[in-house]
Parts: C-alpha cells; sequence; structure tokens
C-alpha cells in the first residue's frame, strides 16, 4: 500500500470518527429531555462559584448540578448579626450552640463540643427566621444551601431519592454547610399511610442520609424553619436536637427592629420610634418592614405634590407612620374579619 492511499485511508476514517462524534453529540442533545436543563444547571453554578469564590475545579453530577443551583451568592449571601433587630438575647444563644462548637471542632476530637446536626426555628411567620438562619451561616463561615423542596420532586420514578442523595453530596464536597429549608413542615411533616410512595421514599432516604452524616466528622448542619412546629415529623424534631423559638417582637424589640429598617434613611429628629412601636403591637418584622415602606411612599407623594425630586425626599415626620400603621392595621383587622366570616 502505497504513501498516498493510506493518507486517504487515515482521512476518511477521521472524518468517520469526527461524524460519529458529532451524532452521538446531536443524539445526546436532542433525545435527552434535561439536556437544555443541565447546561442552564451548569452556567448557574458557574456563576454562583464565582460569586462565592470558590476556584477549585470539582465534578459534579446531573443531579448534583441542580442542588448546586440553590446555593446562596451574591448580595444575598448572608446577613450580618447587625442587621437583625431585636433578638439579642437568642443571638447570644445561636453562638453559644452552634458557633463557637463549629469553631472547636476544628481542634477538638470530642464529639461533645461538636455543632448539633440538626437546628430548628420555629414561631410565627415574618419574625426573621431565614435572616437568622442566613446569619448564622455567614458568622460560621458556612456554605448556605437554601433549599427549594420543589426542586426535589421529579416526574421520573427513582430520581427523587438520587437528588436527595445529592444534596448531601453537594454539602460534603463544600463543607462546611448549612443546609435549610424553609417551610420544613410542609417537606418532613408527620408520615401517614396514604402518602405517596415516592414521597414515603424521598423522606425515608433524605433521614437515612442525615444519620448517616451525623456519624462522620462533616461538618454538615440541617437547618429548618417552620411557623407550624407541631406538624414536623416526630422522627425529625428528634434529629433537630437544638429549637429555638422566634416570637413575635415585643414593643422594645419593634423599636430596634424600626432603627435596623431605617439606618439609610433620612427621619426628622421629632419622630419618636418609641410611641410607633407601641402602637403596633403584635406586628411582626416583616410587617414592619411594610409599614415602613408605606411611610416612604407616603413622603414620596408630598415630596413630588411639593414639587421636589424623588432623588432628595423630604425626611419622614411622626404623621407618615402614625397613617402607614393606621393603614397596615386597618387591612389586617379586615383580612381577619373576612377569615372569621
Amino acid at each position: 500500500m502505497d504513501r498516498p492511499e493510506m493518507i486517504g485511508i487515515a482521512i476518511r476514517v477521521c472524518a468517520a470518527a469526527a461524524m460519529s462524534f458529532l451524532t452521538v453529540r446531536y443524539l445526546v442533545k436532542h433525545l435527552d429531555p434535561n439536556h437544555a436543563q443541565n447546561e442552564e444547571n451548569a452556567k448557574k453554578v458557574k456563576q454562583l462559584f464565582q460569586e462565592l469564590g470558590i476556584t477549585k475545579e470539582i465534578q459534579l453530577s446531573e443531579h448534583e448540578l441542580r442542588i448546586a443551583t440553590q446555593f446562596v451568592g451574591g448580595d444575598d449571601v448572608g446577613a450580618d448579626w447587625d442587621d437583625i433587630g431585636g433578638c439579642d438575647e437568642l443571638v447570644a444563644e445561636l453562638k453559644d450552640r452552634i458557633i463557637l462548637p463549629l469553631q472547636f471542632a476544628a481542634e477538638s476530637s470530642s464529639t461533645l463540643l461538636s455543632p448539633p446536626r440538626g437546628i430548628l426555628l420555629y414561631g410565627p411567620p415574618g419574625c426573621g427566621k431565614t435572616l437568622l438562619a442566613k446569619a448564622v451561616a455567614r458568622a460560621a463561615g458556612c456554605r448556605f444551601i437554601n433549599l427549594q423542596v420543589s426542586n426535589l420532586t421529579d416526574k421520573w420514578y427513582g430520581e427523587s431519592q438520587k437528588l436527595a442523595a445529592a444534596v448531601f453530596s453537594v454539602a460534603q464536597k463544600f463543607q462546611p454547610t448549612i443546609i435549610f429549608i424553609d417551610e420544613i413542615d410542609s417537606f418532613l411533616r408527620d408520615r401517614q399511610s396514604f402518602d405517596h410512595e415516592a414521597t414515603a421514599m424521598m423522606k425515608a432516604q433524605f433521614m437515612t442520609l442525615w444519620d448517616g452524616f451525623a456519624s462522620t466528622g462533616d461538618q454538615i448542619i440541617v437547618m429548618g424553619a417552620t411557623n407550624r412546629p407541631r406538624d414536623v415529623d416526630a422522627a425529625i424534631l428528634r434529629r433537630m436536637t437544638a429549637r429555638f423559638q422566634v416570637p413575635v417582637p415585643n414593643s422594645n424589640q419593634r423599636e430596634k427592629i424600626l432603627k435596623v429598617i431605617l439606618k439609610n434613611e433620612e427621619i426628622n429628629r421629632d419622630v419618636d420610634l418609641s410611641s410607633i412601636a407601641q402602637v403596633s403591637d403584635g406586628l411582626s418584622g416583616s410587617d414592619l418592614k411594610e409599614v415602613c415602606r408605606l411611610a416612604l411612599l407616603s413622603r414620596a407623594k408630598k415630596t413630588v405634590a411639593d414639587g421636589g425630586s424623588i432623588d432628595k425626599l423630604q425626611p419622614l415626620e411622626q404623621c407618615d407612620f402614625e397613617t402607614a400603621v393606621h393603614k397596615y392595621l386597618r387591612a389586617a383587622h379586615l383580612l381577619i374579619e373576612e377569615k372569621l366570616d
């Protein structure tokens, strides 16, 4: 066989191989129903890793990529203790029971000094449970996975269990990690005989993996938040040995929360936040934030009416807050009356 003929054969072989590669790639792209979603997840995870400063190349499976998209990054990466008002005693307890043990864990071999593997924050809605969880993660230097339970469900049989396993494998690869589950009662509520088979298997898988990592030296914490602690499965409550109540703030706490919310706003020196806190009895932190928003909108409207500019709002007045509180409480009372009817 002469040289030109050998070259021709080599070219044909390479062309056939290239065609086969392109064909396989085309089939994967167009026959795999998750191909587009996997590519989108990979892009999102890459951006998140840049925001979190993760430069190490770590291989992630398809299921792990779906979980890794739920890392909290960017401006929402965490919260400072200063961002939380009116929870001084609770913050001090969180520091003593969670932050300190995480710091001791690196130096001590005693399991008694390790942090709790499960933490439950419970209390009425809007009282800052999620904010507290993010503050704990930031203070402890932990990665924070804000786990959306809907992302654990899949129409294909067995995929939900794989996704549940991916939660812990991702947490292990990027530890120390806090896995946060908001409204945990909706996911890990009391198991019933009429639960769907796939849901029951996913819960069982989640708890089995949780127990497995709890017996190792991995720094993985599952943190849940709920306003219905009685609906959480007893087996889950047993695993959440550290439980913290986040109650509706009292008058002094509401005043501190108002100061935190309004720290970057211009307020008239005659404004008495203490009196605003007293008349806003029963309001949570998120309620108070909405009250402040209504007050600021009212002031913006008055500023524009007086020929001013939104860029240079007039200082907030006492009447702005009083009107806002009255409007918010009136709407809340009407809602309660509708529910009673």
